[in-house]
């Protein structure tokens, strides 16, 4: 007959049962209490680390928590002071939430409130940066394989006089890099990648500050590791370094017009572009007409000379000729570049050319770009 289960030994099966379930709770109670402890200390250590370099560190009210499977982290506030820019540098963030699975302890995920306060040290701020929505996963620690940045509706403000002045804003916007070896003769460096949704910058011309979408990848060569630096500092390492801007492919678009192209810069002592990119146009008149090519054309000195001479012919000839070779400007560019198509639309390669901060689009001057140093 089978053997029927006493009172006896179905207590003793529970207290068994139960004897493991406390020791596992304790066991993992133990795990995580350990873990947490180690991760303040990391947070010590690094925090000793970039104060040696000059990047200190500042966190009101620090507190660890997340158990019984994670290891999360809270600051609040967060203060970035960079000792060493010139001038030195300051970030306020209102709270920075960081957290990590203690069975994947190589990806940590954060998230970080706004507005966030950036300028001179000991200084009224100069910019405000604030958004919807903010996140940052590093994956590799502690040496970090990839970090992402997330942003939704992100704006960036100029502060100035009490006043306050949009210089960016876009509905998302995202920025993820790794780093990459060295490719024959070539320098390691970092590949990032952009992903921007209907960014703006209103300061532009009302017509050239039209939203764009873009994605651009490139490779930083003779940069190699995210330590958090300025971004002026970053370029003056680059420079240094004797290295290059590699655009592998970009892909930018404005209404009507889409630009494709890539290519390799580099930095000049002096901190400008050198360099070109060879990139396909479709919708070319419609951006000439944006950043106002078709104007600067007419009030050109080339232009009025020409003008006055053929006035002197025939009174009003020079403004006939003004007027058509504006309106024609995309045409006559058109017809030096090579003829292409792009998604389907008639199009035009050309190169885009950087050189001592002017911007050549073919034989076209664009413009100048501000020094990078």
């Amino acid at each position: 007959m089978p053997s029927r289960s006493t009172p006896r030994n179905t207590r003793r099966r529970y207290i068994i049962l139960m004897t493991v379930v406390v020791f596992a709770i304790g066991g993992w109670s133990a795990l995580w209490a350990y873990a947490s402890s180690r991760a303040g200390q990391g947070i010590d250590d690094w925090r000793a680390h970039e104060a040696a370099d000059g990047r200190i560190f500042g966190c009101g009210s620090q507190a660890i928590g997340g158990y019984p499977f994670r290891i999360e982290v809270a600051c609040s506030p967060a203060t970035f002071e960079f000792q060493r820019t010139v001038p030195p540098a300051s970030v306020s963030i209102p709270r920075i939430h960081a957290a990590m699975q203690i069975y994947e302890p190589g990806l940590m995920i954060g998230e970080f409130e706004g507005p966030v306060q950036i300028g001179e040290t000991g200084k009224a701020a100069q910019f405000e940066a604030n958004w919807s929505l903010a996140q940052m996963s590093v994956r590799g620690l502690p040496t970090p394989e990839r970090v992402s940045l997330v942003f939704d509706r992100p704006a960036l403000e100029r502060l100035a006089d009490g006043r306050r002045e949009t210089a960016f804003a876009a509905r998302h916007l995202e920025i993820h890099g790794r780093p990459v070896a060295a490719e024959q003769a070539g320098k390691p460096g970092i590949e990032t990648g952009l992903r921007l949704e209907q960014g703006s910058f209103p300061a532009l011309p009302a017509e050239a500050a039209r939203p764009i979408d873009a994605v651009i990848d490139a490779v930083l060569r003779g940069v190699n590791d995210f330590e958090p630096k300025p971004w002026r500092e970053r370029v003056r390492e680059l420079q240094a370094s004797g290295g290059r801007i590699e655009i592998k492919q970009a892909r930018v678009q404005q209404g009507d017009t889409i630009a494709v192209g890539t290519g390799s810069l580099g930095v000049t002592a002096a901190g400008y572009l050198d360099g070109e990119l060879r990139v396909t146009v479709a919708g070319l008149d419609q951006f000439l007409h944006a950043i106002g090519a078709d104007r600067e054309l007419k009030t050109s000195p080339s232009m009025d000379k020409l003008a006055g001479a053929l006035d002197r012919l025939a009174p009003g000839l020079g403004n006939f000729a003004r007027d058509k070779v504006s309106a024609n400007i995309g045409t006559g560019i058109s017809a030096l570049g090579q003829a292409a198509t792009l998604e389907g639309r008639p199009a035009v390669s050309l190169p885009l050319r950087f050189k001592d901060g002017a911007v050549f689009l073919g034989p076209l001057p664009l413009g100048r770009t501000p020094a990078l140093l």
